[in-house]
């Protein structure tokens, strides 16, 4: 066989990799986040910049495992990413963004969930990005609180 449909996971992790490089760029100016009181469990910018990208390929790998049973919510949990980003830092809008990030835990613990009835791995892969939307709730939460 020439082709072989392993190697289909290289477009998710791709295409996941730019909504995820797109979100964060042009987000607006840094000036307002650097004046936020921020959690002193706040990590330095460079770790998000680790983070998230092994994030994405973790993700884009589990959505191509049980990618009959969770495509579209995991398009839908995407968007709702996407939109945290530009909500907090172009729109400053750290209420609207909280209940985004809330909206997007609960959508990804049902995805979560569809996850385990379909393959294990790739529901085990998910549980890092549940794991950082939750630090980010909580960090998100901390300049609602304090701002």
């Amino acid at each position: 066989m020439l082709f072989s449909s392993k190697y289909l996971v290289f477009p998710f992790v791709l295409i996941a990799l730019i909504i995820g490089g797109f979100a964060s760029s042009n987000t607006g100016d840094d000036i307002w986040y650097i004046n936020l009181n921020k959690s002193s469990l706040n990590p330095p910018g460079y770790i998000f910049g680790i983070v998230w990208p092994i994030l994405y390929i973790l993700m884009s790998i589990s959505a191509y495992l049980t990618f009959n049973d969770t495509f579209r919510l995991f398009i839908a949990q995407l968007f709702f990413n996407t939109a945290w980003s530009w909500l907090f830092f172009y729109f400053h809008m750290p209420i609207v963004s909280l209940l985004d990030i809330f909206l997007l835990i609960f959508l990804n613990l049902y995805i979560l969930r569809k996850m385990l009835n379909v393959n294990y791995v790739a529901a085990y892969l998910y549980i890092p990005y549940l794991i950082w939307l939750s630090f980010a709730f909580y960090l998100n939460l901390y300049i609602v609180i304090n701002n």
